[in-house]
């Protein structure tokens, strides 16, 4: 079993539980051949569909109930990854954002199953500055264990596993390598990565509350999971995110941060958890990249 303990003094946040960077024994999906690998051509295909559409006028463009908008390529993309999740395990349930509504009274039964996210950042695709994705994840018992993001405009493309033993890739252009968060300089500037449509003044507080403890802060704007994915990189140490998300946005990109070593925590400094109730709305939370860091005294300050 993966141990939840908390190592004493560890990310100063000793509160945290460690769900992540711990060694899944998943016997039956580790017995599937490569399934990680299988979840980065299905990200692939339906980026490839994505961009088809990308390069015409007409997006198709309309608005959800709840007003947020919906293209051609959502749907094109949810189309593709369902039937490629189907064939690759039918035995497991899919949850896409595109999907009919489930019941939690069915979902809340679910073991297993694969969270999608067909196209995220559809304002960034509408609005054509590149910053959107691909995302799909395999969560076990509330936990992301394996998650695939995917840039189809970049061609780059985040992966994560928590089976068996922790690891996390980028590949850019079919070249690819292992990536790790990096650890904490002081004596250096902070990279802290934001969302391009969301912070106001719950942002620039949380920056404030940052600046004694740093030399510097720079500050990168973003659109989509690619915020969490600098993160796993080493490319950014922490991504605050004070507004609301649903799990089918995070999940993804969180197996990627922690299968590089970093954590993804609600602002008590637990680990986000999937499935657990009826609502699929994410609380704020912080993506950090060094959990030997002592965050404790920092974030505790948060409102």
């Amino acid at each position: 079993m993966c141990d939840l303990s908390t190592n004493a003094g560890a990310v100063g946040c000793s509160q945290i539980q460690h769900g992540v960077q711990c060694a899944l024994r998943f016997e039956s999906v580790g017995a599937m051949p490569d399934l990680l690998s299988s979840m980065m051509a299905i990200s692939r295909e339906a980026g490839a569909a994505i961009m088809n559409i990308y390069s015409e006028d007409d997006l198709g463009v309309e608005l959800k109930d709840d007003n947020s908008p919906l293209t051609r390529a959502d749907l094109v993309a949810h189309r593709i990854i369902v039937n490629g999740l189907e064939k690759l395990a039918p035995d497991i349930p899919i949850l896409s954002e595109e999907s009919e509504e489930i019941d939690y009274d069915i979902r809340s039964k679910w073991k297993r199953y694969f969270l999608v996210d067909p196209l995220d950042g559809t304002k960034e695709f509408i609005n054509r500055n590149g910053e959107f994705t691909v995302n799909i994840a395999l969560i076990n018992d509330g936990i992301p264990v394996i998650g695939v993001v995917f840039g189809p405009v970049e061609d780059i493309l985040y992966a994560g596993t928590q089976i068996n033993s922790p690891r996390a890739y980028l590949v850019v252009s079919g070249q690819t390598r292992e990536i790790k968060s990096r650890a904490i300089d002081t004596g250096q500037p902070l990279t802290l990565v934001a969302s391009r449509r969301h912070g106001g003044e719950a942002m620039t507080s949380f920056v404030a509350n940052l600046t004694p403890y740093f030399s510097e802060i720079e500050t990168t704007n973003m659109g989509s999971s690619l915020k969490l994915c600098l993160v796993a990189s080493g490319d950014a140490d922490i991504y605050p995110r004070l507004a609301l998300t649903s799990e089918w946005d995070t999940a993804a990109a969180q197996a990627v941060v922690e299968a590089a070593g970093g954590a993804v925590l609600d602002l008590s400094l637990q680990p986000l958890r999937y499935n657990m109730k009826a609502d699929i709305l994410n609380p704020h939370f912080l993506v950090l990249g060094d959990t030997s860091f002592d965050w404790s005294a920092i974030l505790t300050r948060i409102s």
